[in-house]
């Protein structure tokens, strides 16, 4: 599964886009690279229910930001991604 595709997964399952989970993630205090991944990872399995696998795309996404690797795009198998940039306003407004 590739980086977007978990985002997706995420946005699913709670009905947030997942800008507008890192937006709640800074209001936590959960924002910049000293906080601990799992104590998102814990936030986010007590109140959305999002596991491991899930959380940790948004775990990189609430400290990095929407760049990912170039090594992860462009690839084939399941874990490519289209961009070294993810989208993160839904998946209704993303561009085709």
């Amino acid at each position: 599964m590739s980086f977007q595709a978990y985002l997706d997964a995420v946005e699913e399952k709670t009905g947030l886009t997942p800008r507008q989970l890192v937006d709640i993630a800074a209001a936590k205090g959960f924002s910049g690279g000293n906080v601990k991944a799992g104590d998102i990872l814990e936030w986010l399995k007590t109140d959305y229910g999002i596991g491991r696998g899930h959380g940790m795309a948004l775990v990189h996404v609430i400290k990095n930001g929407a760049q990912i690797d170039q090594k992860h795009v462009g690839t084939t198998g399941t874990h490519r991604d289209d961009s070294e940039t993810l989208w993160l306003d839904g998946k209704a407004t993303k561009p085709a």
